[in-house]
């Protein structure tokens, strides 16, 4: 019996599999404001297969997003367009459906990927940008301002403001991005955080603003599976978030009643060197779950059905999220369900697909 295709649970969220659909950012917002594309994005993962899907890191600020086509949740307009797409899943689905927030920090203000991906200029229509200290991503990129206490609080609110919207939008499942060199990751890696306060210097305060919006959010949605997607490292040698550090960091975020862990890694300097296979970061998750006991997800160039039946069923994650493997197959849970003999969730629509029901009749030309 496939470990794969085995129910799951993230804290009180069932889920039918262990496959999960990780956030992939599109580009293609308005305003910070979901349109067609996304529907129809997320809609086709909505019958593929997976037991959750995520919408893409979004803003819980203007000035958090990345790009300006970079999605948020701060204003009615941004909460209505999620609210098609959660009633979408609802109305056909059967996988539930989750949202990542984010705040990009110093990575904010980009220009979309494929016009370059570098610093907005001011006729670009550039934005400040904030971080933990005032010191640059990479060399040209935005000059950006410390936060002050001011700053720290208004950024905790916006992330509570951003949960209470996704509550009332009906999300299964919230995630705190805490990854990939955006704001919350700056605060924890002394790569980007130089703060002389009580938010720099050690670990302990290095963890506590990403503690306190944790916390924040955690209480807003008491009711909701929230989690935390983390580097386990910057991959810089000898400087830099470590995987020790992630560990000390996922103690904290279960004293605090996180439900699980998205385990990824890199992302916080221009001079990360990564070394990239099937798999890499699997070892990340295996480690903070047997450090932790907390539920994981590996992600990371899984695209293979065997290669993450064997994460599952060894004990490595708790699940595996795949993006790119989506983007490239968005019905890979079934292709999967089919080598490893094992059944996959599909709308009845498309049930003459599959190689289960080919014989069911069709209407004017019933089989004999």
């Amino acid at each position: 019996m496939s470990q794969l295709f085995s129910a799951g649970s993230l804290g009180s969220l069932s889920l039918d599999n262990r496959i999960v659909v990780a956030p992939m950012c599109q580009y293609s917002a308005i305003n910070g404001t979901l349109t067609d594309w996304h529907l129809m994005h997320l809609g086709q993962f909505a019958v593929g297969g997976a037991g959750l899907v995520f919408i893409e890191a979004s803003g819980v600020e203007p000035e958090g997003r990345i790009t300006p086509g970079c999605p948020g949740l701060y204003n009615d307009e941004n909460e209505a367009a999620m609210a098609r797409v959660v009633k979408f899943y609802r109305d056909y689905g059967a996988a539930k459906i989750g949202i990542q927030l984010a705040h990009a920090g110093r990575k904010a203000s980009t220009n979309l990927p494929w016009n370059g991906g570098t610093p907005l200029t001011p006729e670009d229509g550039a934005w400040e940008t904030v971080s933990a200290s005032a010191n640059p991503y990479a060399e040209g990129w935005h000059t950006l301002t410390a936060m002050d206490e001011n700053g720290l609080e208004r950024v905790k609110q916006a992330f509570v403001q951003a949960a209470e919207r996704a509550v009332r939008t009906g999300f299964d499942a919230i995630e705190v991005h805490a990854a990939h060199g955006y704001l919350l990751h700056q605060f924890l890696s002394p790569i980007s955080n130089a703060r002389e306060d009580t938010y720099g210097g050690s670990l302990e305060n290095r963890m506590r603003f990403p503690l306190e919006v944790f916390r924040a959010v955690r209480e807003t949605a008491p009711n909701c599976s929230v989690g935390v997607r983390f580097s386990a490292t910057d991959w810089v040698e000898d400087s830099g978030w470590s995987l020790d550090e992630s560990t000390r960091f996922s103690h904290e975020l279960k004293v605090l009643g996180c439900d699980f862990i998205d385990v990824s890694s890199g992302g916080n300097s221009p001079l990360q060197n990564i070394k990239v296979g099937a798999g890499y970061q699997v070892g990340f998750a295996d480690h903070i779950k047997r450090e932790t006991g907390l539920t994981t997800m590996a992600v990371g160039m899984i695209n293979d059905p065997r290669q993450a039946e064997t994460i599952i069923a060894t004990g490595q994650a708790d699940f595996v999220a795949l993006a790119r493997g989506m983007l490239f197959d968005p019905r890979w849970p079934w292709h999967a369900a089919e080598v490893l003999g094992a059944q996959a969730t599909f709308p009845p629509q498309y049930g003459r697909c599959h190689s289960s029901l080919r014989g069911l009749p069709i209407p004017g030309n019933p089989p004999k």
